[in-house]
């Protein structure tokens, strides 16, 4: 068996397909304190149903220790070397803020505080060549310095490496010859290119999490090994693509949004065979919401994001409150509306959700494990959505009178209103916020989102799906086989992919150069995949380019059409022009100089047979029937109580609720729903 794990909030999820094609899923809570404890208990009990004789030939995890370790300030000790007079690089940005007015707003402190940001005497200039020899004498002080402060992890940055990285080697050879246990991040391994604060934060990102991600992988193997489990281990990256665990430990900034990706890989590699190719896919789980977008089947990324910024994003139109990472991403947009979040009236007297989350423990008021603040989970149940017989199957129990008696208390009575309202209330305002998420990955980005059908997933996208695509004017929801478990079912669906970067010179740029750096990129990537194992024949490249219009100071993405690098240069105007003006809706004249800054190449590692199993088999039968739902403007009502199972190819009209083992889809009034051929439940809005 292959076998996919996601870690989110509040499940642990399992999707395991074996060589004859048959899925088995396994769903169990998170556990916090030790992550891989519940994902041994998880794998032990797939196991254990699928019998004595099963393997597991490989393993695919998806997880959110990279971020989680640095949105809960958990990083290590971490110093960061640098050429002298460039220490405060991290700490003066970009002059990027997220509120412009806001005089009371403060950018979020470095992950390197400023005395162990230490200085070496040395100067590259930009175009390789040698300012100031490197003072080695200097680095011997900053040896001493990294003992006595007992730093864990170092990164290395010097300025314009990536034109000539020869002393960021002496330095990183050094520092991992006298200081073998310490975790070494170097800026031309990580990111060769141009822009120094970018590079320096992404840089760092990666020291300071390095020690987390390698602990956590370590303890996993440990708790695998002593299962008898010895499979290929692989993490889905942050731009989708597997890579090797061995690959992560060095380079842990690539997973800091390895769990959400996953959920968009399983929705492109399926959009395409259900005859929908434009997808605004939308994952909602127990702490977050996260909205991508897939064209023609192919996902969006994004060259860089933001770490803790509120919405996670990519360039979008105010940036600058988290930490800067430029590496290529799935295109998402993110924010803390999930089945967890806390519903709240503030000081002022309005009614807040989120982006605070009661989490997997203590949880919503109605898991009985000690939370005492009313949760979207709670607000579903009271309302009729959820069954009252428990989640996952009645595996967790339900508590319908504290969940309304939590509302009532905290909500209904400050708001004078009755409990219905005010819990309906609140899915509005989690709803207005969820929207923000997928219009930052659609209009944002100059697309039309009422030219996309909805692919809703995760725990909680469901019941959502319905009322958000009408606010949007989408009229086609698409609720995929196994909803609850997507992301852990997309891992099985993904490549290994290595994506690698050059900066080059812009302007000065000649057919000859662009040849070398091109011939420089392929056979990179060739050789990260013959490592791999992968043959010639399963080997894809695909390269694009960071161009922009000369005077510009940001770049856009253009894919790169295969030929000589002087075809290349010579398509080149007409395809970035036709990408600006789908992002900014206007192109510049004719003639107009166009720069490529940096190259950058996608080599994926494709298998000899498609990924994708051949059918989905029919999920768990759920208890069926009636129970009363609250609907705006209908109020209570005796809801069906469905299977998806029970629907048919021709569509079916709502109020009903759709009741599986990982997920429930609500269909409100003035909406149908049907199978498709695939096992998908199809929603279309009036």
């Amino acid at each position: 068996m292959r076998i996919g794990i996601d870690i989110g909030g509040t499940f642990t999820d399992l999707v395991a397909i074996s060589d004859d094609g048959k899925v088995r899923t396994y769903k169990t809570a998170s556990t916090p304190a030790d992550y891989s404890i519940g994902i041994v208990d998880g794998l032990q009990a797939l196991l254990r149903a699928a019998g004595p004789n099963a393997v597991v030939s490989e393993l695919l995890h998806a997880t959110t220790i990279g971020s989680n370790t640095v949105l809960e300030g958990k990083t290590a000790r971490t110093a960061l070397i640098t050429t002298r007079g460039f220490r405060d690089v991290l700490e003066i940005r970009d002059l990027r803020m997220p509120r412009l007015y806001d005089i009371n707003w403060t950018k979020p402190a470095p992950l390197v505080p400023r005395h162990l940001r230490l200085e070496v005497t040395e100067k590259t200039r930009a175009d390789g060549s040698i300012a100031v020899p490197l003072d080695i004498t200097s680095l011997a002080e900053i040896i001493r310095t990294l003992t006595v402060e007992k730093v864990e992890s170092v990164a290395v940055c010097l300025l314009h490496s990536y034109a000539n990285p020869e002393h960021e080697k002496i330095v990183a050879t050094a520092l991992r010859k006298l200081m073998p246990h310490m975790a070494v991040s170097v800026s031309h391994e990580i990111l060769p290119e141009i822009k120094e604060y970018p590079r320096t934060s992404t840089t760092v990102i990666n020291a300071a999490i390095q020690p987390v991600v390698r602990a956590y992988l370590a303890s996993l193997g440990t708790r695998l090994a002593g299962m008898g489990v010895s499979a290929p281990f692989r993490l889905m990256q942050s731009n989708g693509g597997l890579a090797s665990s061995d690959w992560v430990q060095d380079r842990p900034a690539g997973i800091v949004e390895s769990g959400p990706a996953a959920g968009v890989v399983g929705a492109a590699a399926l959009s395409m065979r259900i005859g929908a190719p434009q997808l605004i896919t939308f994952d909602m789980g127990g702490t977050t919401a996260k909205a991508g977008l897939v064209e023609n089947g192919q996902v969006l990324r994004t060259e860089a994001m933001e770490i803790g910024a509120g919405v996670l994003s990519g360039a979008r139109l105010l940036v600058g409150g988290g930490y800067m990472l430029k590496l290529p991403a799935v295109d998402l947009a993110e924010v803390g509306a999930g089945g967890g979040s806390i519903c709240r009236i503030d000081p002022g007297g309005a009614p807040k959700v989120g982006p605070q989350s009661a989490g997997a423990d203590p949880g919503p008021v109605c898991y009985r494990r000690g939370g005492t603040e009313p949760t979207i989970t709670d607000c579903n149940l009271v309302l009729g959505y959820l069954d009252p017989a428990g989640l996952a199957g009645g595996s967790v129990a339900l508590d319908v009178p504290a969940a309304t008696a939590a509302i009532e208390e905290k909500l209904a009575r400050p708001l004078g209103l009755s409990v219905p309202q005010a819990a309906m209330g609140m899915l509005r305002i989690a709803t207005a916020t969820m929207m923000r998420a997928i219009r930052a990955v659609s209009v944002e980005r100059g697309r039309d989102v009422r030219a996309c059908s909805m692919m809703a997933f995760g725990g909680n996208g469901p019941m959502f799906a319905a009322s958000i695509a009408r606010e949007l004017g989408i009229t086609s929801v698409i609720v995929p086989p196994m909803p609850g478990l997507f992301s852990a079912f997309g891992l099985l669906l993904a490549d290994t992919e290595h994506h690698l970067s050059r900066s080059l010179p812009g302007r000065s740029l000649t057919p000859d150069m662009l040849q070398t750096q091109l011939t420089s990129l392929l056979g990179e990537g060739e050789s990260r995949l013959e490592a791999e194992g992968f043959a010639p024949r399963q080997r894809e490249a695909r390269i694009s380019a960071m161009a922009r219009y000369a005077g510009q100071s940001s770049e856009i993405a253009v894919a790169l059409r295969p030929g000589t690098a002087a075809q290349i240069l010579q398509a080149l105007p007409e395809a970035f022009a036709a990408e600006h003006e789908k992002l900014y809706g206007f192109r510049a004249p004719e003639g107009e100089p166009v720069e490529i800054m940096s190259l950058a190449l996608l080599a994926r590692g494709v298998p000899s047979q498609s990924r994708l199993p051949l059918g989905i088999p029919p999920s768990m039968p759920m208890a069926t029937g009636h129970r009363p739902a609250w609907f705006d403007g209908v109020g209570w009502t005796a809801t069906p109580v469905i299977s998806r199972g029970s629907l048919t190819d021709v569509p079916r009209a709502g109020p009903m609720i759709i009741q599986e083992y990982d997920a429930t889809c609500v269909v409100p009034p003035g909406c149908s729903a049907a199978l498709d051929g695939f096992g998908n439940i199809r929603l279309t809005l009036g």
